[in-house]
């Protein structure tokens, strides 16, 4: 999809989609175009800045805080498992499937599986989650 500014013959402006580039001129040509705010049908391209979809410059104003905040969030979540769940260690898959299928006390659990251990209880339909890694301690960064 293209997105293109448009305006009308009155100073009206508004956006238009467009599923390829020669769709506008197409749909302007046979009249299909009009201004959603007064109905003309003169309507044409305004100069636009492309949009560009790839990475961002790693100056970007707010990228840091938008990663320290998501740090901090992952964070919480992390303390909140460990203060409030029970850890059950590397019998993780095994307690988990026992909360599922009703064998052991429903409660939140955490602890340590393997790859294969998870994708097993995801083919089950045992409901699992990553937990959210430790922060870096802050000696240990930069």
């Amino acid at each position: 999809m293209i997105r293109y500014a448009l305006g009308c013959e009155h100073g009206h402006e508004f956006e238009g989609w467009f599923g390829a580039s020669a769709d506008f001129d197409a749909q302007a040509s046979r009249g299909l175009l009009q201004c959603p705010a007064c109905g003309s049908k003169a309507v044409a391209k305004q100069i636009m800045a492309p949009a560009v979809v790839g990475a961002k410059k790693r100056g970007e104003p707010g990228a840091g805080k938008k990663r320290q905040m998501m740090m901090e969030a992952m964070a919480q979540v992390r303390r909140h498992v460990e203060d409030t769940f029970d850890y059950v260690g590397d019998t993780f898959a095994k307690e988990a499937r026992a909360i599922h299928e009703g064998k052991s006390e429903d409660r939140g659990i955490y602890g340590e599986a393997t790859p294969a251990e998870v994708k097993g209880l995801v083919d089950d339909g045992v409901p699992v989650a990553p937990m959210p890694p430790e922060p870096p301690k802050k000696n240990d960064v930069n």
